[in-house]
Protein backbone atom coordinates (compact mmCIF):
# COMPACT_ATOMS: atom_id res chain seq x y z
CA UNK A 1 0.00 0.00 0.00
CA UNK A 2 3.15 2.40 -0.40
CA UNK A 3 5.35 4.19 1.63
CA UNK A 4 3.13 5.09 4.71
CA UNK A 5 2.16 1.25 5.50
CA UNK A 6 4.65 -0.88 6.85
CA UNK A 7 2.10 -3.99 7.50
CA UNK A 8 -1.19 -3.80 5.83
CA UNK A 9 -2.50 -6.83 7.70
CA UNK A 10 -2.96 -4.59 11.27
CA UNK A 11 -5.58 -2.77 8.85
CA UNK A 12 -7.57 -6.26 7.79
CA UNK A 13 -10.82 -6.34 10.02
CA UNK A 14 -10.03 -10.09 10.79
CA UNK A 15 -6.65 -9.16 12.30
CA UNK A 16 -5.75 -10.00 16.24
CA UNK A 17 -3.47 -7.37 17.82
CA UNK A 18 -0.77 -8.59 19.48
CA UNK A 19 -2.49 -6.23 22.44
CA UNK A 20 -5.96 -6.11 23.24
CA UNK A 21 -6.50 -2.53 24.87
CA UNK A 22 -9.50 -2.21 27.74
CA UNK A 23 -10.60 -5.94 27.45
CA UNK A 24 -8.47 -6.91 30.00
CA UNK A 25 -11.47 -7.57 32.69
CA UNK A 26 -13.54 -9.39 29.60
CA UNK A 27 -10.18 -11.54 28.67
CA UNK A 28 -9.28 -12.81 32.21
CA UNK A 29 -13.03 -13.63 32.90
CA UNK A 30 -12.77 -15.78 29.47
CA UNK A 31 -9.37 -17.32 30.20
CA UNK A 32 -10.86 -18.43 33.56
CA UNK A 33 -13.98 -20.53 31.51
CA UNK A 34 -11.65 -22.03 28.92
CA UNK A 35 -8.17 -22.47 31.02
CA UNK A 36 -8.72 -26.30 31.83
CA UNK A 37 -8.95 -27.13 28.52
CA UNK A 38 -4.70 -26.49 28.91
CA UNK A 39 -4.57 -29.51 31.12
CA UNK A 40 -6.85 -31.49 28.94
CA UNK A 41 -10.10 -31.25 30.15
CA UNK A 42 -13.27 -29.71 29.02
CA UNK A 43 -13.55 -25.89 29.52
CA UNK A 44 -16.31 -23.98 30.47
CA UNK A 45 -18.94 -22.83 27.84
CA UNK A 46 -19.03 -19.07 27.26
CA UNK A 47 -21.34 -16.35 26.24
CA UNK A 48 -19.58 -12.84 24.93
CA UNK A 49 -22.45 -9.98 24.64
CA UNK A 50 -22.24 -6.84 23.03
CA UNK A 51 -23.48 -4.34 20.23
CA UNK A 52 -21.44 -4.29 17.04
CA UNK A 53 -17.87 -3.14 16.63
CA UNK A 54 -16.93 -3.95 20.23
CA UNK A 55 -14.81 -6.53 19.72
CA UNK A 56 -16.37 -9.42 20.53
CA UNK A 57 -14.98 -11.66 18.03
CA UNK A 58 -11.48 -10.09 18.08
CA UNK A 59 -11.99 -11.42 21.83
CA UNK A 60 -12.69 -14.68 21.65
CA UNK A 61 -9.90 -15.19 19.32
CA UNK A 62 -7.49 -13.26 20.94
CA UNK A 63 -7.93 -15.35 24.48
CA UNK A 64 -7.86 -18.84 21.76
CA UNK A 65 -4.27 -17.43 20.26
CA UNK A 66 -3.42 -16.74 24.17
CA UNK A 67 -4.32 -20.30 24.72
CA UNK A 68 -2.44 -21.65 21.84
CA UNK A 69 1.33 -20.40 23.38
CA UNK A 70 0.23 -22.05 26.58
CA UNK A 71 -0.54 -25.58 25.86
CA UNK A 72 0.39 -28.10 22.70
CA UNK A 73 -2.66 -28.98 20.32
CA UNK A 74 -5.25 -26.91 21.46
CA UNK A 75 -7.52 -26.62 18.38
CA UNK A 76 -10.21 -24.46 18.06
CA UNK A 77 -13.15 -23.21 14.88
CA UNK A 78 -15.05 -20.08 14.37
CA UNK A 79 -18.23 -19.88 12.32
CA UNK A 80 -20.34 -16.97 10.95
CA UNK A 81 -23.74 -17.94 11.13
CA UNK A 82 -24.83 -14.91 9.27
CA UNK A 83 -22.89 -16.82 6.09
CA UNK A 84 -23.74 -20.40 7.74
CA UNK A 85 -26.86 -20.93 9.13
CA UNK A 86 -27.39 -24.10 8.76
CA UNK A 87 -27.26 -27.53 11.19
CA UNK A 88 -25.02 -28.78 8.32
CA UNK A 89 -23.21 -25.71 7.30
CA UNK A 90 -22.03 -25.16 11.18
CA UNK A 91 -20.94 -28.94 11.48
CA UNK A 92 -19.11 -29.12 8.43
CA UNK A 93 -17.23 -26.10 8.83
CA UNK A 94 -16.52 -26.65 12.26
CA UNK A 95 -15.27 -30.68 11.95
CA UNK A 96 -13.30 -28.41 8.73
CA UNK A 97 -11.23 -26.72 11.21
CA UNK A 98 -11.00 -30.16 12.96
CA UNK A 99 -8.66 -31.16 10.10
CA UNK A 100 -11.73 -33.63 9.92
CA UNK A 101 -13.55 -33.01 6.71
CA UNK A 102 -11.53 -33.37 3.96
CA UNK A 103 -13.82 -36.53 2.38
CA UNK A 104 -17.32 -34.84 3.86
CA UNK A 105 -19.70 -32.40 1.18
CA UNK A 106 -21.94 -30.40 3.17
CA UNK A 107 -25.06 -31.89 1.29
CA UNK A 108 -26.17 -35.09 1.55
CA UNK A 109 -23.94 -35.90 4.53
CA UNK A 110 -25.66 -36.09 7.55
CA UNK A 111 -25.45 -33.84 10.66
CA UNK A 112 -24.43 -36.88 12.80
CA UNK A 113 -21.29 -37.71 10.45
CA UNK A 114 -20.14 -34.15 11.38
CA UNK A 115 -21.04 -35.06 14.82
CA UNK A 116 -19.16 -37.84 15.08
CA UNK A 117 -16.10 -37.03 13.48
CA UNK A 118 -15.71 -34.19 16.26
CA UNK A 119 -16.69 -36.84 18.89
CA UNK A 120 -13.79 -38.70 17.82
CA UNK A 121 -11.12 -36.05 17.53
CA UNK A 122 -8.24 -36.82 20.15
CA UNK A 123 -8.24 -33.94 22.40
CA UNK A 124 -10.23 -30.77 23.54
CA UNK A 125 -12.08 -28.21 20.34
CA UNK A 126 -13.33 -24.64 20.65
CA UNK A 127 -16.18 -24.40 18.90
CA UNK A 128 -16.38 -20.42 18.29
CA UNK A 129 -20.54 -19.59 17.10
CA UNK A 130 -20.51 -16.13 15.91
CA UNK A 131 -24.23 -14.43 15.60
CA UNK A 132 -25.45 -17.04 16.95
CA UNK A 133 -29.15 -16.04 17.28
CA UNK A 134 -29.71 -16.34 13.53
CA UNK A 135 -29.02 -20.32 13.60
CA UNK A 136 -31.52 -22.17 12.02
CA UNK A 137 -31.92 -25.06 13.89
CA UNK A 138 -31.48 -24.78 17.66
CA UNK A 139 -30.32 -28.60 18.24
CA UNK A 140 -27.30 -27.51 16.67
CA UNK A 141 -26.05 -25.75 19.90
CA UNK A 142 -27.47 -29.23 21.73
CA UNK A 143 -25.17 -31.61 19.74
CA UNK A 144 -21.93 -29.45 20.03
CA UNK A 145 -23.21 -29.31 24.18
CA UNK A 146 -23.49 -32.78 24.36
CA UNK A 147 -19.75 -33.83 23.06
CA UNK A 148 -17.19 -34.45 26.17
CA UNK A 149 -14.37 -32.49 24.03
CA UNK A 150 -16.26 -29.47 23.13
CA UNK A 151 -16.25 -26.13 24.51
CA UNK A 152 -18.63 -23.66 23.14
CA UNK A 153 -17.86 -19.80 22.77
CA UNK A 154 -21.41 -18.50 21.50
CA UNK A 155 -21.56 -14.70 20.55
CA UNK A 156 -24.18 -12.09 20.18
CA UNK A 157 -25.81 -8.82 20.20
CA UNK A 158 -27.99 -9.27 23.80
CA UNK A 159 -28.43 -11.73 26.19
CA UNK A 160 -32.38 -11.45 26.67
CA UNK A 161 -33.24 -12.13 22.89
CA UNK A 162 -30.91 -15.10 22.70
CA UNK A 163 -32.23 -16.71 25.55
CA UNK A 164 -36.10 -15.70 24.75
CA UNK A 165 -35.26 -17.45 21.13
CA UNK A 166 -33.50 -20.21 22.10
CA UNK A 167 -34.06 -24.15 22.21
CA UNK A 168 -35.63 -24.78 25.64
CA UNK A 169 -33.32 -27.57 26.53
CA UNK A 170 -30.42 -25.67 24.98
CA UNK A 171 -31.57 -22.34 27.37
CA UNK A 172 -31.95 -24.81 30.59
CA UNK A 173 -28.49 -26.68 29.83
CA UNK A 174 -26.53 -23.10 28.83
CA UNK A 175 -27.97 -20.86 31.64
CA UNK A 176 -24.97 -21.11 34.31
CA UNK A 177 -22.63 -20.80 31.47
CA UNK A 178 -19.64 -17.82 31.69
CA UNK A 179 -21.46 -14.59 30.47
CA UNK A 180 -18.31 -11.83 29.30
CA UNK A 181 -20.10 -8.62 28.21
CA UNK A 182 -18.73 -5.31 26.08
CA UNK A 183 -19.87 -2.13 25.83
CA UNK A 184 -19.10 0.54 23.45
CA UNK A 185 -15.67 2.07 23.44
CA UNK A 186 -15.41 5.67 24.66
CA UNK A 187 -13.42 8.11 22.58
CA UNK A 188 -10.32 7.60 24.49
CA UNK A 189 -10.64 3.86 24.22
CA UNK A 190 -10.97 4.40 20.51
CA UNK A 191 -8.22 6.89 20.46
CA UNK A 192 -5.89 3.73 21.90
CA UNK A 193 -7.03 1.23 19.73
CA UNK A 194 -6.75 3.04 16.28
CA UNK A 195 -3.12 4.06 17.57
CA UNK A 196 -2.60 0.38 18.17
CA UNK A 197 -3.36 -0.21 15.14
CA UNK A 198 -0.98 2.71 13.55
CA UNK A 199 1.87 1.36 15.42
CA UNK A 200 1.70 -1.87 14.28
CA UNK A 201 1.55 -1.28 10.48
CA UNK A 202 2.49 2.50 9.50
CA UNK A 203 5.46 4.64 9.12
CA UNK A 204 5.86 6.62 12.08
CA UNK A 205 4.50 9.95 12.03
CA UNK A 206 2.18 9.09 9.18
CA UNK A 207 -1.21 9.37 10.81
CA UNK A 208 -1.56 13.16 12.92
CA UNK A 209 -2.93 12.86 16.32
CA UNK A 210 -6.21 15.27 14.66
CA UNK A 211 -6.62 12.69 12.24
CA UNK A 212 -6.34 9.94 14.98
CA UNK A 213 -9.10 12.27 17.28
CA UNK A 214 -11.58 12.81 14.46
CA UNK A 215 -11.49 8.85 13.02
CA UNK A 216 -12.45 8.47 16.95
CA UNK A 217 -14.91 10.81 16.61
CA UNK A 218 -16.66 9.64 13.68
CA UNK A 219 -16.54 6.00 15.13
CA UNK A 220 -18.86 6.69 18.04
CA UNK A 221 -17.42 3.61 19.92
CA UNK A 222 -17.63 1.17 16.94
CA UNK A 223 -13.68 -0.11 16.23
CA UNK A 224 -14.70 -1.96 13.17
CA UNK A 225 -16.10 1.41 11.63
CA UNK A 226 -13.12 3.34 12.86
CA UNK A 227 -10.53 0.66 11.38
CA UNK A 228 -12.45 0.74 8.16
CA UNK A 229 -11.64 4.47 8.30
CA UNK A 230 -7.73 4.16 9.15
CA UNK A 231 -7.56 1.62 6.23
CA UNK A 232 -9.52 4.17 3.67
CA UNK A 233 -7.66 7.18 4.82
CA UNK A 234 -4.92 5.26 3.94
CA UNK A 235 -5.37 4.14 0.63
CA UNK A 236 -6.55 7.59 -0.19
CA UNK A 237 -3.16 9.53 0.91
CA UNK A 238 -1.23 7.07 -1.21
CA UNK A 239 -3.14 7.26 -3.96
CA UNK A 240 -2.96 11.20 -3.93
CA UNK A 241 0.36 11.31 -2.90
CA UNK A 242 0.15 12.35 0.67
CA UNK A 243 3.32 11.67 3.15
CA UNK A 244 0.92 11.89 5.98
CA UNK A 245 -3.12 11.59 6.80
CA UNK A 246 -4.55 14.36 8.10
CA UNK A 247 -8.41 15.12 8.86
CA UNK A 248 -9.29 16.40 5.22
CA UNK A 249 -8.04 12.92 3.95
CA UNK A 250 -10.56 11.59 6.34
CA UNK A 251 -12.92 13.72 5.38
CA UNK A 252 -12.62 12.73 1.82
CA UNK A 253 -13.61 8.80 2.51
CA UNK A 254 -15.57 8.88 5.66
CA UNK A 255 -19.04 7.85 3.10
CA UNK A 256 -16.60 5.45 1.25
CA UNK A 257 -15.37 3.66 4.41
CA UNK A 258 -18.91 3.32 5.23
CA UNK A 259 -20.09 1.95 1.93
CA UNK A 260 -16.99 0.05 2.53
CA UNK A 261 -18.81 -1.72 5.62
CA UNK A 262 -21.86 -2.19 3.84
CA UNK A 263 -20.82 -3.87 1.39
CA UNK A 264 -18.54 -6.47 3.33
CA UNK A 265 -21.33 -7.11 5.63
CA UNK A 266 -23.50 -7.91 2.76
CA UNK A 267 -21.19 -10.18 1.25
CA UNK A 268 -21.47 -12.00 4.57
CA UNK A 269 -24.95 -12.82 4.09
CA UNK A 270 -26.21 -16.04 3.09
CA UNK A 271 -28.62 -16.95 0.29
CA UNK A 272 -32.03 -15.98 2.37
CA UNK A 273 -30.44 -12.90 4.27
CA UNK A 274 -29.31 -11.57 0.52
CA UNK A 275 -32.81 -12.28 -0.28
CA UNK A 276 -34.63 -10.55 2.14
CA UNK A 277 -31.87 -7.47 1.32
CA UNK A 278 -32.36 -6.90 -2.20
CA UNK A 279 -36.17 -7.40 -1.82
CA UNK A 280 -36.08 -4.41 0.26
CA UNK A 281 -33.13 -2.95 -1.49
CA UNK A 282 -35.55 -2.57 -4.20
CA UNK A 283 -38.55 -1.75 -2.65
CA UNK A 284 -37.29 1.79 -1.19
CA UNK A 285 -39.61 0.89 1.66
CA UNK A 286 -41.56 -2.29 2.09
CA UNK A 287 -44.43 -3.61 5.09
CA UNK A 288 -44.23 -7.25 6.79
CA UNK A 289 -46.92 -8.76 5.08
CA UNK A 290 -46.01 -8.03 1.24
CA UNK A 291 -41.97 -8.48 2.64
CA UNK A 292 -42.92 -12.14 3.30
CA UNK A 293 -45.11 -12.59 -0.01
CA UNK A 294 -42.40 -11.80 -2.08
CA UNK A 295 -39.89 -13.86 -0.14
CA UNK A 296 -42.05 -16.76 0.12
CA UNK A 297 -42.17 -16.16 -3.79
CA UNK A 298 -38.45 -15.73 -4.21
CA UNK A 299 -37.78 -18.89 -2.21
CA UNK A 300 -40.48 -21.23 -3.55
CA UNK A 301 -40.29 -24.73 -1.47
CA UNK A 302 -37.13 -23.42 0.34
CA UNK A 303 -38.36 -20.27 2.08
CA UNK A 304 -37.74 -20.59 5.46
CA UNK A 305 -40.48 -19.97 8.56
CA UNK A 306 -42.02 -16.51 9.51
CA UNK A 307 -39.82 -16.94 12.72
CA UNK A 308 -36.64 -17.76 11.03
CA UNK A 309 -37.16 -14.36 8.69
CA UNK A 310 -37.37 -12.13 11.89
CA UNK A 311 -34.08 -13.51 12.41
CA UNK A 312 -32.42 -12.64 9.26
CA UNK A 313 -34.11 -9.64 9.53
CA UNK A 314 -32.90 -9.17 13.01
CA UNK A 315 -29.24 -9.79 12.02
CA UNK A 316 -29.79 -7.35 8.46
CA UNK A 317 -30.62 -4.65 11.32
CA UNK A 318 -27.83 -5.31 13.53
CA UNK A 319 -25.26 -5.24 10.82
CA UNK A 320 -26.91 -1.55 9.82
CA UNK A 321 -28.16 -2.80 6.76
CA UNK A 322 -31.62 -2.14 7.22
CA UNK A 323 -34.07 -0.28 9.78
CA UNK A 324 -37.45 -0.87 10.55
CA UNK A 325 -40.46 1.12 12.09
CA UNK A 326 -43.66 0.14 13.35
CA UNK A 327 -44.75 -2.90 15.23
CA UNK A 328 -46.13 -6.74 14.39
CA UNK A 329 -48.01 -6.72 10.75
CA UNK A 330 -47.33 -2.89 10.83
CA UNK A 331 -44.07 -2.97 10.83
CA UNK A 332 -42.18 -1.26 7.67
CA UNK A 333 -38.46 -2.10 6.70
CA UNK A 334 -36.02 -0.01 4.58
CA UNK A 335 -32.62 0.46 3.11
CA UNK A 336 -30.48 2.04 6.05
CA UNK A 337 -29.14 5.16 5.42
CA UNK A 338 -26.35 7.47 6.38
Amino acid sequence: MGRLITDARALRSGYVPQELYHREGQIAKLSSALRPITHGDIGEDAFVFGPSGVGKTTTAKFVLRQLEHEAFGIRWGYVNCMSDSSKSAVLHALTKHAGRAADLRIEGTPASTFVDRLRELDGQFVAVLDEVDVLEDPTTILALYDLPNVTMILITVHEDDLFTNLDSRAESRLRGAEKVHLEKYSHDEMVDILRGRIDAGFEPNTVSDDAVDYIADIAAGDARFGIALLRRSARWAIEIQRSQITTDVVDEIRDEARDELHMRHVDALSTHQRMLYEIIKGAGEIGAGELREQYEERAGSNAKTARMQRKYLNGLTRYNLIRSHGSGRWTRYELRQY
